[in-house]
């Protein structure tokens, strides 16, 4: 299956195939797709960590569904963290969801929304 850009959506989901290891960040206002091995910083709207996939370094994205691995820290608003996922380092959120999880060794932070 092979993900395009159309001309409405102006943004492309940037894709890290399996088999792959990038070193280096990556910053999009769209999603991050990782399969392959990331190490360093990324930066996005969603982040799909996938089964199989590993990110070493730190993630900030409104939302993460964590399938793989991840060590770091990661600041979301939402996390999906699902039943094969491992996790360490700290997850600052605002919003957990958890299933039937038992590989998360990491440090969990809550965030209190700011009231204006």
């Amino acid at each position: 299956m092979f993900a395009f850009t159309n001309s409405a959506e102006k943004i492309s989901p940037t894709i890290i195939g399996a088999g792959s290891k990038l070193i280096g960040d990556i910053k999009t206002d769209g999603i991050v797709q990782i399969h392959g091995l990331v190490q360093g910083v990324i930066n996005g709207d969603t982040v799909i960590i996938a089964r199989g996939g590993r990110v070493i370094g730190r993630v900030a994205a409104k939302l993460l569904f964590l399938h793989g691995a991840m060590d770091g820290p990661a600041t979301v608003d939402t996390v999906n963290v699902y039943s094969d996922a491992q996790m360490t380092g700290t997850l600052t959120y605002n919003n957990l969801n958890i299933s039937n999880n038992t590989g998360l060794e990491c440090k969990l932070v809550c965030r209190k929304e700011q009231r204006r």
